[in-house]
């Protein structure tokens, strides 16, 4: 008899639902995982959730393994953690992260799998996709000792950034985001925190996730002459205006945008993308990193979880899901 999990599909926009899933038999270069669990990046997969993935972005936005086609029916998600039951014996036995979807088993190629490192949980390590993008992004910016540094969007990749930030020696790093419950999670990352129209001026680097106009532009304000604003946020279809007349030219500031779907040019000679997770999971070791988790549900509640999400009133950072013990294989 095939061998079946249950998965998370959206249908259409707005609606979701758990289907039952026919499983590929392993081949000797493949694993076989029982998920422990995953979590639900809110900026991206509520995008796709929405309907909002632009059809020329189609390509580009593809999870690794993603199955179906934007704007649905499709399966989409990055963030799992789960134990390895079959495959090379290097691994069966292993707890294990991979960039796949919300699925109680899954079949994968055994290259597609990073073990976990010693005295990381299990439960945090859902984070290590958004750690990732955090890593590629300080390659781009290349933040220096004793910078001023302000990061705009209190979301899991912003939170993520704040994290890594506040271990640079020297560096004034502040949180900034319209959200003042965010105060919290600014100081159990280690960094300050600022409203925006309070955040500090005169800054080195600003780091901008927030997805809006209005702290696009405040990041711009925020800068000292000669500095430099990376773009993290991605808005799907909507349009943005940004501010470029006024003292833009006058103080040579520089815009950047930074994407984890290549290694940064500067690490790309000498870093491979596993690398770059290999990183993000010894990174999670920390566990400040905990304050990003602010949710945990049943895998099961997904499709009535999402819609929370996504129209804000389930207000989040990483919720992560959990999954029974003892699904028929």
């Amino acid at each position: 008899m095939r061998r079946t999990a249950r998965a998370f599909w959206l249908r259409s926009p707005g609606h979701g639902e758990i289907r039952t899933v026919g499983l590929p038999l392993p081949g000797p270069d493949d694993v076989l995982i029982r998920t422990l669990a995953t979590g639900v990046s809110r900026g991206t997969e509520t995008l796709v959730f929405r309907g909002e993935v632009p059809e020329s972005q189609h390509a580009a936005m593809r999870a690794p393994f993603q199955e179906g086609e934007f704007p649905g029916p499709v399966k989409y998600g990055y963030l799992n953690v789960g134990t390895v039951e079959e495959g090379p014996a290097s691994l069966v036995g292993r707890t294990v992260f991979s960039l796949a979807p919300h699925q109680t088993r899954l079949v994968l190629p055994a290259a597609a799998v990073t073990p976990l490192p010693e005295g990381l949980p299990p439960a945090r390590a859902v984070l290590a996709g958004t750690v990732e993008t955090a890593v590629n992004a300080l390659w781009d910016a290349a933040p220096l000792i004793g910078d001023r540094i302000a990061v705009i969007g209190g979301g899991m990749v912003g939170c993520s950034v704040t994290a890594l930030l506040a271990r640079f020696p020297g560096v004034r790093v502040q949180l900034v985001d319209t959200e003042p419950a965010r105060a919290a999670t600014a100081a159990a990352l280690g960094a300050s925190f600022a409203l925006p129209e309070d955040a500090a001026d005169g800054c080195d680097l600003v780091v901008h996730a927030s997805a809006t106009a209005a702290g696009l532009a405040r990041g711009l304000e925020l800068l000292a002459p000669e500095g430099t604003l990376l773009e993290l946020s991605w808005y799907g279809d909507r349009q943005v205006t940004l501010p470029l007349g006024e003292q833009f030219h006058s103080r040579r500031l520089t815009v950047r945008s930074s994407q984890v779907g290549a290694v940064s040019p500067a690490r790309r000679d000498r870093r491979t993308f596993a690398d770059r997770l290999a990183l993000a999971l010894d990174l999670l070791t920390d566990p400040a990193f905990d304050a990003l988790i602010t949710g945990e549900s049943p895998f099961d509640d997904l499709p009535q979880l999402l819609p929370r999400l996504a129209d804000g009133t389930l207000p989040a950072l990483c919720h992560r899901l959990v999954y029974p013990d003892a699904d028929p294989a």
